[in-house]
């Protein structure tokens, strides 16, 4: 290997590849190895077979569930936001063309220990049972001056700077209760724990928006899309992008190790005695596990059933978001399910997933109450993996590590870090990029 690539990418999960297909289109020489024999690392998607082999150790899964190639299932579930910055990268840079999409059926909320359908719009507000007739009305007002709020229009802030007013006190002048800021904080703005009601209240109110405008997208029940066949499809069209744009791909490739030049600064990767020379390393946390920290630890349930999950409308695909309030927990828990009509599983059968942050040494006591909502399962499988984030510098090393994925079901996190880390490896201000995808904005597959 006597070539020098301007990035060598360890992993192939889905920031990767996402990477790795930005890269590329940017014209850098890129090469992209993985020490397993399947794209996706750790989001990639098993087939029923490989996925009795993780969790139960035997390849015979029972034969009532099914032809094994019929299911999907992935191992760090995410919808998108259909308006949503993921499906502007995935415009902009043409990866459209090897992936279909379908819009999710519906988005709820857990309150007061019941499941309802998130209210996004004014009109929907009213017609919401998480609130009374008053706070409707209040509930209708606010949802009006978010929809009118432009960034750029002074005329529509009703005198507030959004950079400066909290959260709190803007919500607090409509007089809305803590029902109903809960499901606004996190089923619509889609925080992860309430630290967001102290900062301030610009980033919500986009949030606010971008839901309402995902809804619109598709006219569907949700602000959702997911692809079909499951999300391992999208490392794999990523991956078919960079090699588009020359970009050099090798699975199977073990024990790669970063090398380093006497000046700490990474400079290549050997793989079975040959080494690939390089100006910048991308990789996952497992990769350079001493560049990285323990931050955390997600806990999940994944199960198999024959039905949707109960008080969603007979939705065949569907998130609801379980906000820590209504657990007394530090972090919300989410829900998601999808189906054969996605494509992850055979006709009549559900996957549905139960994620938190694990906050005890009893995680699946702690994700009891998500599992509580789906009815009878035909299997669960329960695991904890450690979440990872980098603590280099990267203009020292060279060495640009991925934040291993949280509990979240929605998209939004992973690409912010894709962004940053994009903005970091170029140089190229995320506004450049931001820019040029509003700019081809069009119509994704439905």
């Amino acid at each position: 290997m006597d070539e020098e690539y301007d990035v060598i990418v360890l992993g192939t999960g889905l920031k990767e590849c996402i990477l790795s297909g930005l890269l590329s289109v940017d014209g850098l020489k890129v090469l992209h190895m993985d020490r397993n024999d399947y794209y996706g690392g750790e989001s990639t998607s098993l087939n029923l077979i490989q996925l009795w082999k993780r969790f139960r150790g035997d390849d015979k899964p029972p034969a009532h569930l099914g032809a094994s190639r019929d299911y999907n299932v992935d191992m760090i579930p995410k919808f998108m936001m259909a308006n949503g910055t993921l499906v502007r990268v995935l415009i902009h840079t043409d990866v459209t063309k090897y992936l279909s999409f379908k819009a999710v059926d519906g988005s709820y909320v857990f309150n007061k220990g019941k499941v309802h359908k998130v209210p996004a719009t004014d009109m929907e507000a009213l017609k919401s049972p998480l609130m009374g007739l008053f706070e409707k009305r209040r509930a209708r007002k606010f949802f009006i001056y978010v929809q009118n709020y432009n960034e750029s229009d002074p005329k529509t802030h009703e005198g507030l700077d959004l950079s400066r007013v909290t959260t709190k006190e803007l919500i607090s002048k409509y007089g809305l209760d803590d029902n109903t800021i809960d499901f606004i904080g996190h089923a619509l703005a889609l925080h992860r724990d309430d630290r967001y009601l102290n900062e301030p209240a610009l980033d919500t109110v986009k949030r606010m928006k971008l839901y309402a405008e995902s809804l619109a997208r598709f006219q569907g029940g949700s602000p959702y899309i997911y692809p079909l066949y499951g999300l391992g499809e999208l490392p794999q069209a990523f991956a078919r992008l960079s090699a588009v744009y020359g970009g050099t791909y090798m699975l199977n490739k073990p024990e790669c190790k970063v090398e380093f030049d006497m000046e700490g600064k990474a400079c290549g990767v050997t793989s079975e005695g040959e080494t690939a020379k390089c100006k910048k390393v991308v990789c996952d946390p497992s990769y350079l596990p001493n560049k990285v920290r323990k931050v955390g630890k997600v806990a999940r349930a994944i199960a198999i059933m024959s039905h949707p999950i109960p008080n969603t409308d007979e939705s065949h695909s569907v998130q609801v978001i379980l906000p820590q309030k209504q657990l007394g927990r530090k972090s919300d828990m989410y829900l998601f399910c999808c189906s054969y009509s996605h494509n992850v599983a055979p006709k009549g059968k559900f996957i549905a997933f139960v994620s938190c942050e694990a906050e005890t040494d009893n995680p699946e006591l702690e994700l009891k109450p998500g599992v509580d909502l789906l009815g009878p399962v035909d299997e669960i499988f329960f695991e904890t993996y450690d979440r990872y984030e980098p603590v280099n510098e990267p203009t020292l090393d060279n060495c640009f590590v991925s934040t291993s994925y949280d509990p979240t079901t929605h998209f939004e996190s992973t690409v912010m870090d894709v962004l940053s880390m994009y903005t970091s490896i170029t140089g190229k201000a995320k506004v450049t990029l931001h820019n040029i995808i509003l700019v081809e904005d069009s119509n994704v597959d439905s």
